[in-house]
């Protein structure tokens, strides 16, 4: 079963429970993965789920980040539901370690030394490992790589 049926399934399993936090949740990203289908005329396939999911998930980041900052706790703990929610559709992540020792494979295997290339592994390195690792570690990770 794809990753989009799943969705499809787990929006009809929430309907039936009457769990409406959960089934807003999941119509909120199936509605961004119609709009993608709809904007780019494709059919998306589960790199692309993937894809979506890790962009609602920063959004609910950064949200949270923005309510905590402004004193309501009431909203963040709102989006911290929707995040859990949508963490239950991403794949088995790598650890920080995990995470590093492929970046500095990527940076040997093409040749890379110095900051100013960190565009250039980044493309390579986005390609690699998107859905797999966190890209904030990524970044992280490829910084380090290339300065040391």
């Amino acid at each position: 079963m794809s990753l989009k049926d799943q969705i499809t399934e787990d929006m009809k399993t929430a309907m039936r429970a009457k769990d409406s936090e959960r089934l807003g949740t999941i119509r909120l990203l199936q509605a961004a993965m119609k709009q993608k289908e709809v904007d780019e005329r494709i059919t998306l396939d589960d790199a692309a789920v993937v894809a979506i999911v890790d962009k609602l998930i920063k959004q609910r980041k950064d949200s949270i980040t923005a309510f905590e900052g402004a004193g309501r706790q009431d909203l963040a703990d709102k989006e911290k539901a929707e995040m859990a929610v949508l963490q239950a559709y991403l794949p088995e992540r790598m650890s920080a370690e995990e995470t590093l020792a492929a970046v500095k494979a990527i940076v040997a295997e093409i040749g890379a030394s110095g900051p100013g290339e960190m565009g250039k592994v980044m493309g390579v390195v986005k390609t690699r490992l998107a859905g797999k690792a966190d890209m904030g570690q990524v970044s992280a990770a490829v910084k380090a790589a290339l300065a040391g």
